[in-house]
């Protein structure tokens, strides 16, 4: 099971926000230095994510590339991902997969096939899925729409256009006191594509949990940045 640290940017700033709520968040430095570290600590992935352009309100392309420049670890990226042209844009700067979710819910609403285009330009080995969920169901637009799709419809209806899928449970993101095993295990099960786990994940113990569901990956932030996991470990 692959570990990924997670770089969130706000502000150009390397920051963990709790459930994705601007005010809570807290500042961990400049994302270059902070991606040097978790790569000289073992990581050969980073997941970094534009809140800014996530929440529209600005663009964090540059630290990006800063980032890109500066390890040899591969990069998947996310955050205001809503367009072909955007996803093109970033995998052509040497971004090694696009991370989309309101582009993806927006497919599946509306009917549309971005996803679809962007497999057919790209590949869609270069696609990850977004699937962010409360209480079952898909959250759009940096958490701040609700949907009335379940979390498990969305992944089958999508499944054959990406590579795999980032699963988050909002319900616990950020508040450092464990992760539902239930919903983690239905989630891993419902496909055969990759599946990376995020949200809630705050010990060794629950490393060590979803590692026997088989998911493809964890991303860690808040417990890696408070300390509670150690990435060397």
């Amino acid at each position: 099971m692959k570990v990924i640290p997670a770089i969130d940017i706000l502000g150009g700033r390397c920051v963990q926000l709790v459930q994705g709520k601007l005010g809570t968040e807290v500042d961990y430095g400049d994302p270059v230095v902070v991606a040097k570290r978790w790569v000289s600590e073992g990581a050969d992935l980073l997941h970094v994510v534009d809140l800014d352009a996530t929440l529209d309100r600005g663009d964090n392309t540059e630290k990006l590339l800063a980032i890109k420049k500066a390890v040899k670890a591969k990069i998947q990226f996310g955050g205001g991902v809503r367009s072909v042209e955007k996803a093109e844009e970033l995998l052509n700067n040497g971004v090694d997969r696009v991370i989309v979710g309101t582009l993806a819910v927006n497919d599946y609403l509306k009917k549309t096939d971005n996803l679809g285009e962007l497999a057919g330009k790209c590949g869609k080995d270069k696609v990850i899925a977004a699937i962010d969920s409360k209480q079952g169901f898909v959250l759009s637009k940096g958490w701040t729409e609700k949907t009335k799709v379940k979390t498990i419809d969305l992944m089958k209806a999508l499944e054959s256009k990406v590579w795999g899928f980032l699963y988050t449970n909002v319900d616990v993101e950020g508040q450092m006191k464990g992760v539902d095993m239930q919903a983690i295990k239905e989630v891993v099960k419902s496909s055969k594509k990759p599946v990376l786990i995020s949200g809630g994940i705050s010990s060794q113990e629950d490393v060590r949990e979803i590692e026997k569901t088989d998911a493809w990956g964890i991303v860690l932030g808040k417990a890696l940045y408070e300390g509670k996991i150690k990435l060397s470990e």
